[in-house]
């Protein structure tokens, strides 16, 4: 059963998207919009909230239930320095429960679940989903190219295909952090391109908006973690786009560096980078 739903990916992706809606309730008993008290901060001085820690408990038992013996790396027991041994494993998950703490503790909406699937250093299916928002985005590539990327909306309950467009001939639409990065560093970037207007986002809904095709680009000048990208960078990658190093290169998932940070990127439709 497990190897069969692993390369079944689009019902593999049924299944944690209801996994991942069922941690976005757990978040949003403590979402307040006035804001989060009792925040603490972990060794790297980044805050975590219950929120967080009770989501990644729910989503590491939900996983190991349907898929036994795939590895989890998850923000919160990473940052306790629990780390699972990835070597002899073609598959693992990367999880973050809560995408945007700052958001979530200054009661701003955009938050994000986020569960990746990797194979082979690649993110093939990913499920980003914004409870306060009520938003869900899915996608997923099979070994045969394959692949699929979805918008759910909570409020209809319907789910529409997603794909990145073609850069819009007034000019790019940009996301950029709404309380990270260097300010200094993108605006040099974007200097070399036509910008109609810099939008500012939180979490990976920067990369889902570039896969839905409301935005272009991405640029990420500052420290991000695997667990930050990979579930927006498969939906990316499934919607027809990809993140890329500063040299070209697309990322890879699976601690080329211990503590599973990435490199500076720019996430963008592929015709971006031809």
């Amino acid at each position: 059963m497990s190897s069969k739903l692993l390369l079944h990916r689009a019902a593999l992706c049924n299944m944690v998207r209801r996994i991942a809606l069922e941690a976005g309730e757990i978040t949003l008993d403590y979402f307040d919009e006035t804001g989060y008290e009792g925040a603490e901060a972990k060794a790297d001085g980044s805050p975590v909230t219950l929120a967080d820690q009770e989501a990644e408990k729910l989503i590491q038992e939900k996983l190991e239930e349907m898929l036994p013996g795939i590895p989890m790396i998850g923000e919160e027991a990473s940052a306790a320095g629990h780390k699972p041994d990835l070597s002899g494993h073609e598959y693992f998950w990367l999880v973050d429960p809560l995408d945007g703490t700052k958001e979530f503790i200054s009661g701003r909406g955009d938050y994000t679940v986020n569960i990746a699937l990797i194979y082979k250093g690649e993110p093939v299916m990913g499920v980003v989903y914004a409870p306060a928002v009520g938003e869900l985005y899915a996608g997923y590539t099979e070994d045969n190219g394959n692949c699929k990327a979805v918008r759910w909306v909570e409020d209809t309950d319907k789910e529409k295909e997603i794909h990145v467009r073609r850069p819009p001939k007034e000019g790019l639409t940009v996301v950029a952090s709404k309380s990270h990065g260097s300010a200094q560093r993108l605006d040099q970037y974007l200097s070399e391109y036509k910008v109609e207007k810099v939008v500012k986002r939180g979490s990976s809904l920067k990369i889902c908006v570039i896969a839905a095709g409301k935005a272009d680009l991405y640029p990420r000048f500052g420290p991000t973690s695997e667990w930050d990208t990979a579930a927006g960078d498969a939906v990316l990658r499934a919607a027809g786009g990809i993140i890329r190093d500063l040299s070209g290169k697309p990322l890879i998932y699976g601690g080329a560096d211990p503590r599973f940070l990435n490199p500076e990127f720019i996430a963008a439709p592929l015709g971006f980078f031809e």
